[in-house]
């Protein structure tokens, strides 16, 4: 899943080699930290925030195997 929201946002931003998605679980919850340069938050957010619920919806539908919760945060 990391490698699937790096590839999802690496071509968006303007430095690639800064996007780090880290991962923490639990028995219920998995939750992906997505964290990219500065300059990049606004292109990863987009306009009222489409670009990232898109990347969400893609992330969501993906881990539906998976018998735990997904979220997908972004850190600046």
């Amino acid at each position: 899943m990391k490698e699937l929201i790096k590839t999802i946002v690496q071509p968006l931003v303007d430095y690639p080699e800064e996007v780090v998605v880290s991962e923490t679980s639990d028995d219920r919850n998995v939750t992906y930290l997505l964290t990219v340069n500065k300059e990049d938050m606004g292109k990863v957010i987009g306009k009222q925030g489409r670009v990232i619920k898109a990347i969400r919806t893609v992330v969501y539908a993906a881990g539906t195997g998976h018998n735990k919760r997904i979220h997908l945060e972004i850190n600046e």
